[in-house]
């Protein structure tokens, strides 16, 4: 693939869910269950988005993009868009950036730190994506 896709538009998501589904080996999961949603603030549209990612017994169960209402899950992250696409591109990690307060996390932070390797990989998948941030 050589054309660059919107980060959180239609095909970027398909092409996300996709490759996480693909890649994330089940057995590596531990039999996972939990579920997230970053909320994007201050996108360049002016409108907030949210991407759900919940995992149920080790699989990608939802892979969900939205602009419109947020949906529900164990832990809700808000950040700024230019944060959450610098988490995607691999230039800086999702727990230094919950660390460093440029994100902010409601659930529990104890069992979040845990899952932060997690979200890495999941980030790491990601950023193989070619994207028009």
């Amino acid at each position: 693939m050589s054309e660059k896709v919107g980060y959180l538009g239609e095909e970027w998501a398909q092409l996300a869910r996709e490759k996480l589904v693909n890649q994330l080996d089940p057995a590596k999961m531990n039999g996972l269950s939990a579920s997230m949603v970053n909320i994007y603030r201050n996108c360049p549209d002016g409108t907030d988005h949210s991407l759900l990612i919940d995992c149920r017994e080790g699989r990608i169960s939802r892979f969900e993009v939205s602009d419109s209402e947020i949906p529900s899950a164990e832990f809700r992250i808000f950040g700024d868009y230019e944060v959450f696409a610098k988490i995607t591109r691999g230039e800086l990690s999702s727990q230094k950036a919950l660390m460093t307060g440029k994100l902010s996390l409601k659930g529990n932070m104890a069992k979040a730190l845990r899952l932060s390797s997690l979200a890495d990989r999941i980030n790491r998948i990601l950023s193989e994506i070619p994207t028009n941030y």
